[in-house]
C-alpha cells in the first residue's frame, strides 16, 4: 500500500507531499518534497493505487453558505434574523466535523469559513476538481481513497505532545524521535532533515500516516444521518486507534 500526505497552502511553495510505502511490516518514507503543484498531488495518486490524506478543508459550513447566498440577494437566512453574537455565528464558523474534532481533541480547528485557512480551502477545491478529472473518485465524507486529515490532532490522540512543533524546529526534532521510538518499523528514509527544518514538510508525514488509518478504516466515520452534509462539507479522518495499529495488514 502507498499512502499520500499532503500538507496544502495556498500556494505550491507552502505545499508539501510526503509518500510511505507499507510492505513486510515496516512502514517506509520514499517521498518527501516541497513546492508541491496542483499537477504534482494528481500525478501521485494515479492510476488509482495509493491512498491520498489531504489537510485541508474540504468543504465549508451548509450555514455559511447558505448565509452568504442569502446575504448576497438581501434574503433572510435558514438561521433566522442576523444576531451577530458567539453563538448565534457557530453553525456559520464550524462544521459539523469540526463539532466531532473538538469532543476528541479537546480543541477547534481553524475554520474554514473565517480564518486564512479559507483561501488553502478555495485551493483544495480546484484540487479536488483536478482528482475528478483524472479519474480519481473524489467523496468528502471519507468513503474513497480521499480523505481530509488532520496532523496535529492525530499526534495528540495518539498521545504525543504537539506544543510548539509547528514553529519551532528543535520541538519538531523532539517529536520525531518520539515518534520513532513508539514506531521502530517506521523508516524516515534519510529525509528527517527536511522533516524537522520544514514543519509543512513535517505534517506532510503525518498526514501520510494518518491516511493509513483511513486505509485501514480505523476511524468514526460519519453517522449515516449525517452522510449528506459530510458529502458537501467534508469530514475529518482522525485514526480510532493506537499508532502501532497502523502497521496491521503489513
Amino acid at each position: 500500500m502507498r499512502t499520500i500526505g499532503v500538507d496544502l497552502a495556498a500556494e505550491a511553495p507552502g505545499t508539501a507531499l510526503a509518500e510511505i510505502v507499507w510492505t513486510g511490516g515496516a512502514a517506509r518514507l520514499t517521498r518527501l518534497e516541497i513546492g508541491i503543484r496542483d499537477a504534482d498531488i494528481v500525478a501521485s495518486v494515479t492510476p488509482g493505487d495509493a491512498w491520498l490524506g489531504v489537510d485541508c478543508p474540504l468543504g465549508w459550513p451548509d450555514a455559511f453558505v447558505d448565509f452568504v447566498s442569502a446575504h448576497h440577494v438581501a434574503e433572510l437566512p435558514a438561521l433566522g434574523p442576523v444576531q451577530g453574537d458567539a453563538a448565534w455565528r457557530r453553525p456559520l464558523v464550524y462544521r459539523h466535523t469540526d463539532h466531532v474534532v473538538r469532543e476528541r481533541i479537546g480543541r477547534w480547528p481553524l475554520s474554514v469559513s473565517t480564518d486564512r485557512l479559507g483561501v488553502t480551502a478555495l485551493r483544495g477545491a480546484g484540487l479536488l476538481h483536478r482528482l475528478a478529472a483524472a479519474g480519481v473518485g473524489v467523496d468528502r465524507a471519507a468513503e474513497g481513497r480521499l480523505f481530509e486529515v488532520y496532523p496535529g490532532g492525530a499526534l495528540r490522540l495518539w498521545g504525543f505532545d504537539t506544543t510548539g512543533y509547528r514553529v519551532d524546529a528543535d520541538r519538531r526534532s523532539i517529536l520525531l524521535d518520539a515518534l520513532r521510538e513508539r514506531a521502530p518499523w517506521f523508516d524516515a528514509g534519510g529525509f528527517e532533515a527536511l522533516a524537522i527544518r520544514k514543519a509543512d514538510a513535517f505534517d506532510a508525514v503525518v498526514a501520510a500516516l494518518a491516511t493509513r488509518a483511513g486505509a485501514l478504516g480505523s476511524f468514526a466515520p460519519p453517522a449515516s444521518e449525517m452522510l449528506p452534509v459530510a458529502r458537501r462539507e467534508g469530514w475529518v479522518v482522525l485514526p480510532d486507534g493506537p499508532l502501532e495499529d497502523l502497521l496491521s495488514g503489513t
